[in-house]
């Protein structure tokens, strides 16, 4: 049974373009299934979360991320009484904005697009499933609910000040009341995010071997993990020891968000979702001690893995992959795919074309970015020998 501040499908604000209503699927169902079946969610298997996605089978990828997001929030979601299916559906489109290369990408094109209006990650997944997947007859993008759309672009808060333009651009047709804080449902998302990855960070970076063990159970919350595995399992082989702890240290996040939550929910005893829009602060959140803890591994995984030899030496390459594709793309717009030239010819000025390629770039995986600069980049170094 759904709280009384759940979101419900029947309360719907709708959609930007009207449809009829599925008979055997709530609209937010249908949202989450528009997005699976996403262009840009596909690509997100060949989109790196840390490592660049062809340097391990097992480590994380954006796709594989979103996955483990949307998991945890269901979780937290069916615990708290809300729309799982809203929740699955902010989780699942949380990242479709991000470049190739991960952030390293996303730092690149940032800079790259100061010029021209910048670059937001989140803003572009609102510009993904708005405008930019475009196979349906009658509208452009996948046209979600107000609910989804306003989960994606304010899931971490109300923003305010000056708006990025992609966010600028839709909000200006389609008022998402950016002033106030997501849904329930949507403050799940955000928060599952950072349940997940600062549980697999740390598994993707002992498997990386970028710090031990040993060094993960000095750490705040996972040395009382790593304690207690060792009380109930002496002599557990290494690698089932350190995925005993890492589980309960995910399960710990969980609990704990759960907890602040229903204790946040008994104070301000909300009635309905705009109760929680309206609440004045992030509802869905870790406990201050939580947090606290959280941070000192933040910095931990920052200093031992983030910016780990390896890592800052990949990182270098593929920025530089980034930054000669961009200017080269915006130098010759001819060599873009025939989808594109239509948009291309409508460009209206060196903005407009700009704006365009960082939408071609930023929609690439990271092997696609990679061919992209061997064709264009390495080819035209060597003819020019």
């Amino acid at each position: 049974m759904r709280a009384e501040y759940a979101s419900e499908p029947a309360a719907s604000r709708g959609r930007l373009y009207p449809e009829d209503e599925s008979t055997f699927r709530s609209c937010f169902q249908r949202d989450r299934d528009r997005i699976i079946h996403a262009s840009a969610f596909r690509r997100l298997k060949h989109k790196t979360q840390v490592f660049i996605e062809h340097e391990g089978d097992y480590y994380r990828t954006r796709l594989t991320h979103s996955i483990e997001v949307a998991q945890v929030a269901r979780t937290i979601s069916g615990a708290l009484g809300l729309n799982a299916e809203l929740t699955e559906a902010v989780a699942l489109a949380h990242d479709l904005g991000h470049t190739p290369f991960g952030h390293t990408g996303e730092d690149a094109l940032g800079l790259l697009m100061e010029p021209f209006g910048g670059f937001d990650h989140n803003a572009q997944a609102l510009r993904i499933v708005t405008n930019l997947e475009r196979h349906y007859a009658k509208f452009d993008g996948l046209n979600l609910t107000w609910e989804t759309l306003e989960g994606i672009a304010k899931h971490n808060g109300p923003v305010t000040g000056q708006l990025p333009w992609a966010l600028s651009e839709y909000q200006a047709l389609h008022d998402l009341e950016l002033d106030t804080y997501a849904s329930a449902e949507a403050q799940v998302a955000a928060i599952s995010d950072d349940v997940a990855y600062n549980h697999h960070d740390l598994h993707d970076g002992l498997r990386a071997e970028l710090f031990s063990t040993d060094e993960l159970a000095e750490l705040p919350i996972l040395q009382d993990c790593f304690a207690r595995v060792d009380t109930l399992y002496p002599g557990l082989n290494y690698y089932r020891r350190r995925h005993e702890a890492l589980r309960r240290f995910f399960g710990i996040l969980v609990e704990d968000v759960i907890g602040v939550a229903n204790e946040s929910l008994a104070r301000i005893k909300p009635h309905t979702p705009e109760d929680i829009r309206r609440a004045g602060f992030q509802i869905i959140r870790f406990s201050d001690p939580v947090f606290q803890d959280l941070k000192v591994i933040r910095q931990f995984l920052f200093d031992r893995m983030y910016r780990a030899p390896s890592v800052v030496e990949k990182r270098k390459e593929v920025t530089e992959v980034v930054e000669q594709l961009f200017p080269f793309f915006l130098q010759n717009p001819d060599t873009l795919p025939k989808q594109w030239r239509k948009d291309v010819e409508e460009a209206s000025s060196q903005t407009a074309l700009a704006r365009l390629v960082s939408d071609y770039i930023a929609g690439m995986t990271d092997r696609f970015a990679l061919q992209c600069h061997a064709r264009f980049i390495d080819e035209s170094d060597d003819s020019a020998v």
